[in-house]
């Protein structure tokens, strides 16, 4: 296993865990310095190990990260209905 790949399962791990304990800005803190250091790991990792696990690797992230990806989906859709606003 390559060290990118350790660095994003350490990533996964802490993503996980930083879930359990409770928040009170529904951990949209956690999130922010999550996505910040996750997309790095992600580029390593797609760069060391090629275009196919840096996708597995994104979805993965993307699958603890849910809601900002929805949130940030809305605000793309709603950018396309109404371009002006």
């Amino acid at each position: 296993m390559t060290a990118a790949l350790t660095a994003a399962l350490v990533w996964l791990v802490a993503a996980n865990v930083t879930g359990f304990f409770p928040s009170r800005d529904q951990h949209w803190r956690a999130a922010y310095l999550l996505i910040a250091v996750g997309i790095p790991i992600l580029g390593w990792v797609t760069w060391v190990n090629g275009p196919i696990v840096g996708l597995i690797i994104f979805a993965m992230g993307v699958s603890v990260l849910r809601w900002p990806v929805v949130y940030f989906w809305r605000w793309l859709k709603s950018k396309a209905i109404n371009p002006a606003e």
